[in-house]
């Protein structure tokens, strides 16, 4: 029973590693914190991995769940009711928890606020579109993170940013605006721009 319970904890750790990167953004976000966002993002590499051992890990333990216990013909009293920590029960609800988890890249996008923006009319000869090169994005939850940074200043048209080629495209009105504090605030999120090119 106490390998059950070892194989149930290193399950959970490793569905919660495995996400880790991703909901560290989240957490960070809700707790006001931006700085914080990236602090996991090393992780990223191993996440195969980690999910690999959450389903090998589980797996192993619903075999011992599952798999008929030998019977011992004699003369003794029933085996005691299991604690629910042992249960079945509770093994599925640690299932669909690492399940939930392992998930959460999929759908982390829901957790960032859609500011609606106004509509702002802007001359043209205000109208600037810059392309950052930033470092340490590892997923969808990241480029969310860096959006929401971006979209809080005043005079910003629109905000694309891509972990995959870790670039952020930002159009915006240069007489509200600026480059810097653009800059400053894909900073604040932990990530940082390593290189800037006008278009």
């Amino acid at each position: 029973m106490k390998t059950e319970s070892k194989l149930i904890g290193a399950g959970l750790l490793t569905a919660i590693a495995a996400s880790l990167c991703c909901i560290t953004p989240v957490l960070a976000l809700l707790a006001g914190t931006s700085g914080l966002a990236s602090s996991f993002s090393w992780l990223e590499p191993f996440r195969p991995y980690f999910i690999g051992l959450t389903i090998i890990v589980l797996g192993f333990a619903w075999y011992q769940k599952l798999k008929p216990k030998k019977q011992i013909d004699c003369n003794c009293e029933t085996e005691e009711k299991s604690k629910f920590i042992q249960s079945k029960m509770f093994l599925g609800i640690v299932t669909a928890f690492a399940i939930v988890m392992l998930a959460f890249p999929y759908y982390s996008h829901v957790f960032f606020s859609k500011a609606d923006k106004e509509i702002i009319t802007v001359d043209k000869s205000n109208r600037q579109k810059v392309e950052f090169s930033i470092s340490g994005m590892t997923c969808a939850s990241c480029e969310e993170h860096v959006n929401h940074e971006i979209n809080k200043l005043p005079g910003i048209i629109s905000s694309n940013t891509s972990f995959e080629k870790g670039k952020a495209t930002v159009d915006f009105d240069n007489s509200k605006t600026n480059i810097s504090k653009i800059e400053k605030a894909i900073n604040t999120t932990g990530y940082s721009v390593t290189d800037k090119k006008e278009n």
